[in-house]
């Protein structure tokens, strides 16, 4: 999961596996596989990068296990605590 905020700041975390789509028309608008919607403060791009490091922390551990090591995997809301 990714964790994302609400135009008015609140956060809230998403299954990057069930967006289906991200839209900036001129906020980022989240459109699930069901069709749920959510507009969120952050711009798309940040949105993309979210999923992709998310997605690579999830292949890096699938690699660890492989190799014995055991991690946790974690919600990052922000570039600081990467």
């Amino acid at each position: 999961m990714i964790t994302l905020s609400r135009l008015n700041g609140a956060s809230f975390a998403v299954n990057c596996d069930l967006i289906e789509r991200i839209d900036a028309s001129p906020d980022t608008v989240l459109t699930l596989v069901d069709g749920t919607r959510y507009v969120v403060a952050e711009p798309l791009d940040e949105v993309i990068e979210r999923v992709r490091r998310f997605r690579a922390e999830v292949v890096s551990m699938s690699h660890d296990m492989q190799a014995g090591v055991v991690r946790n995997l974690r919600v990052v809301s922000s570039p600081e605590e990467r």
